[in-house]
Order: structure tokens, then sequence, then C-alpha cells
């Protein structure tokens, strides 16, 4: 059988550059800080949804990678494609990053649903899939969670892509989630807000904060004022999409220090929520808020910052909760936000 075009099977899309997935407008990446752009060419959270006719063995995945050099830190990551069924991995399949490869992963006698999470830190691109023995479709369209937040939404220190919070929190929901997590960045830049606005979404969900600590320091009014202004955009595109904000987790050595404009994350924190709770008191009965402080204890994180495995599951079970709540059970039909832009 010949290759199948892998776009109908991609999930956790936002924007394409010439048929790559992308995590921000090609068009208006001039807008971004070169950080956040930087990230955005990552395909986080990208992955491939299909189920398989009875008797098909396995699925080929061709794809291209970014080769590191060898004396490179992303050397040392496992180049691993990951086959999931539910809330199982299936099995896991190690290779080398390649500008061309072939990798063939065995499929359990079963239709599916699957999903192949590929790894993700030398920039994958998926250019074809073939199944062996039998046929291969792509999922139907499931609702849409666009996903915004720095480096702990972006799954840093989880063992695996399909570890990370938003992952997890997607699995639980039923839902396609969309990664658009910037490491390092995520300061609640309103360029970013405005091309959420415009990003075909069911759901929203926001989550950053501590970067505002410490990447380029905020005082607690400016804090407040920025999560106002962040949210009033979004909701430019989006006025009546649930969203949900998720306060910054636990950071031990950032929670009674000052910065450099003498804020605390305690108290860049409570603005934020301040900010969450105004808007709803002034009648954005779709807005919610997860407060993160109680989330996470110093053993769930691996440097003082990052959340290990555990800690990612437990923001993704407080996360899925909150979300489901917010749409009083109903999630909203699949398709209503229409397909991504290309």
């Amino acid at each position: 059988m010949s290759w199948q075009d892998p776009a109908p099977f991609l999930r956790g899309t936002a924007w394409f550059d010439h048929g790559r997935p992308v995590r921000a407008d090609p068009a208006a990446l001039a807008r971004l800080p070169w950080d956040t752009a930087e990230r955005a060419a990552l395909p986080i959270g990208v992955r491939v949804e299909f189920t398989a006719s009875p008797g098909t063995r396995a699925v080929e995945v061709r794809y291209r990678a970014s080769v590191p050099d060898e004396a490179g830190a992303l050397r040392e990551l496992a180049h691993c494609f990951a086959l999931w069924q539910g809330n199982r991995c299936v099995h896991e399949t190690v290779t080398e990053p390649a500008e061309e490869a072939t990798v063939t992963l065995s499929l359990p006698s079963a239709t599916g649903p699957f999903t192949i999470h590929p790894p993700e830190g030398q920039a994958p691109v998926i250019l074809g899939l073939r199944p062996l023995g039998g046929a291969i479709e792509p999922v139907p369209p499931r609702p849409r969670w666009v996903v915004h937040g720095d480096s702990i939404t972006e799954g840093w220190w989880s063992t695996r892509p399909a570890h990370a919070w938003p992952a997890v929190a997607g699995r639980a929901l039923g839902v396609d989630a969309v990664n658009l997590g910037y490491a390092g960045s995520a300061r609640g830049e309103l360029p970013v807000a405005e091309q959420l606005a415009v990003l075909p979404a069911d759901l929203l969900t926001l989550a950053f904060g501590t970067n505002c600590w410490s990447g380029i320091p905020f005082s607690a009014p400016l804090l407040y004022e920025t999560v106002r202004a962040f949210i009033a955009l979004v909701r430019r595109g989006h006025p009546d999409t649930p969203l949900l904000l998720l306060s910054p987790v636990l950071r031990p050595d950032a929670e009674d220090t000052p910065n450099a404009l003498g804020a605390t994350l305690s108290e860049l924190r409570v603005a934020m929520e301040e900010a969450v709770r105004d808007l709803i008191a002034a009648g954005d009965a779709r807005l919610s808020l997860v407060p993160g402080r109680g989330l996470l204890g110093p053993e769930h994180l691996v440097d003082g910052l990052h959340p290990d495995d555990a800690g990612h599951a437990r923001i993704a079970a407080a996360v899925a909760g909150a979300v489901a709540e917010a749409v009083a059970g109903a999630v909203a039909e699949p398709g209503r936000g229409g397909d991504a832009p290309a």
C-alpha cells in the first residue's frame, strides 16, 4: 500500500507552515518575543490518532527529524515513538533522529482508537503513514482544547510527551488538546492573546505567571492589569468559550522572595486570581479559576520548579475536573470552532 498523507491523522495542531505543524501564526511571528517564536517551532503535543481495521498488524511512520550534534544536550534524549490505546501505553519504539527514516509500530489485536506520540525534542515532521495487513482511518474530530502556558505546560521534566499535564488532562476529558506552552516565555504577551483569539477552540485554558516573577519582573498591580487585558483580547474572538485560568503552582525559591520590582510569587499569584475573580464578578460567567498554590508539594518538583510525572498528573486531575465542571458536563460539539487555520 502506498504512503498516506499524515495531515488528516494529526491532532494537537494549531497552525501549519508549509505543511509543518507549528505553534504560532507564521504570518505574525515578528510580533512575538524571540523566545516564544523559537519554542513555537517545536511540535509539542502534536500526535497521530487513528483507528485500524481488523487484521492490521502494524503501522509504519515515515518521518524527518533534526539530527543533534554529537556533543549536544539533545543527543541524550530518547528519540521514542510511543503507541497508546486510551489511557494505556501499549509499547515504545526508540529510534535515531534522521533526515528521513521509517519506524514500524506493532498494533495489538484491537481496532483502537490509537495514538502515536512522536518524540518532540528533535522537531520531527511526520511525512507519511502506511498500515501493514489492513487499513487505518483518522479518528473523528473531537472538541479542541487550547492550552497556553510556560515550560510546565510544555511538559518539561515529564518523562514522555504523553505524561505532560495537558496530554493527561486531554485524555481524561476526551478532547483534542492543543499545547501552546512556551518554555521561558508565557508572560502575558498580548500578541499571544490576539493569536489565541483567532485560533478555533471549544475550550481554553491559561496557565502562566511564574516567568512574570523572574523572566521579566512584574509588580502585582502590573500583572493584575495584564491578566485582565490578556483575557479581554482572548474574549474578542471567544466571547462565550469556557476559559479557565490556572495560577502558578508552587515555586519554593520565589514564594516569599521579592523580584526586581519587589513582588513575591505569592503576591503575583494573588494578583492573577483577583483579576479573574473580578472579571467573573463583572459578568464573565464562562470564566473560571484553579488556584495553583496547593496542587503540588516540594516532593513533586524535580528541580525546584518543574514537576515530575506525578506532579503533572496532579495538575492534570485538577484542571480536568475544573474544565468538566465549567462546561457542566456538556462538552461543546466537535467542530464548533471550525478547522485550524493553515
